[in-house]
């Protein structure tokens, strides 16, 4: 089983991947503080089989988190917290978390409860299995039907993720949705880029609902930004990487210019060299021509 756990206090992500690594219940694929870093497209990145999660987080919370990643998530969600509300722990269930496990920590709790999700998990895939194999059976008896497929900014912008090296990370997803929103607006006649502010809380109200408060908008809002930021550093990272392996590697010659500035990109370059200990950025500036330059390389694979 490969687990991700999500909860602000380093000593209990410690402990839980204490607990499943000494008893072989599976692999730690991966750690987040924040619900605001997990997003469906990170967990099926990652190959994600069961999420660990903490019910109260300073900026999303567990239950904002599992609305959040909803049906894109097919694995299990295990909550973590001492939180006994009733209340809550009903709508925990209600949007399918599988167990709930209170703190402090209770190792024997911890390892049945992962045991028995980790059964379960293997049943229903097991189930699913056999009914895919069912229907294969089926389907060679009928005809196919043909129909359309609607053309899909999103799979594009995952290629040019992928390419700068940035695809598991936890922005990837607040990209994408920023490209969709330009997509839209493209189709409807709006060829201009509005205010990164304006886009960013598009993709939330988009998200959340358009009847969501706005302090809740801000603060979700700001959230995708710095998501964004470090998407950006990371990628700036990869293509400096690529540069200093091979000056003359394609990628780098492409995406070192078209999606930052190249002084940006030599600066990076020579601290990961150790000649310099700073790499200078202007993040506004550079979210915004690093998303047009992931529309139109998106754009441009769809046409």
């Amino acid at each position: 089983m490969r687990f991700f756990i999500v909860d602000d206090s380093a000593s209990i992500r410690a402990m839980l991947s204490n607990i499943i690594e000494d008893q072989e219940l599976g692999t730690i694929e991966g750690e987040a503080e924040d619900g605001s870093e997990v997003y469906a497209d990170l967990l099926e990145t990652k190959q994600i089989d069961i999420l660990l999660i903490d019910l109260l987080m300073p900026n999303r919370d567990g239950i904002e988190t599992i609305r959040e990643i909803g049906p894109g998530f097919n694995g299990k969600v295990i909550m973590i917290s001492q939180v006994e509300s009733k209340d809550m722990i009903g709508e925990a269930y209600e949007l399918g978390v599988e167990y709930y496990v209170t703190k402090p920590i209770n190792r024997v709790e911890v390892m049945n409860v992962i045991k028995k999700v980790s059964e379960r998990l293997v049943l229903e895939r097991s189930i699913l299995n056999i009914q895919e194999s069912l229907s294969s059976i089926s389907a060679l008896q009928t005809k196919p039907i043909p129909h359309n497929r609607s053309h899909s900014i999103v799979p594009a912008g995952k290629n040019a993720l992928l390419e700068l090296g940035i695809i598991g990370e936890s922005g990837n997803k607040d990209l994408l949705d920023l490209i969709n929103v330009l997509y839209d607006y493209e189709k409807k006649g709006i060829r201009e880029i509005p205010p990164l502010k304006d886009l960013f809380e598009e993709i939330i109200k988009r998200r959340l609902g358009y009847t969501a408060s706005p302090a809740v908008i801000k603060k979700e809002t700001k959230a995708a930004e710095q998501r964004v930021r470090r998407a950006l550093h990371q990628a700036l990272e990869h293509i400096a990487s690529l540069g200093l392996t091979d000056y003359a590697n394609p990628k780098f010659e492409h995406y070192a210019t078209t999606f930052f500035d190249y002084t940006q990109v030599r600066m990076k370059m020579r601290e990961l060299e150790g000649k310099s200990k700073t790499c200078a950025l202007q993040p506004r500036a550079n979210i915004k021509k690093f998303l047009q330059a992931l529309y139109m390389e998106a754009r441009q694979s769809i046409d």
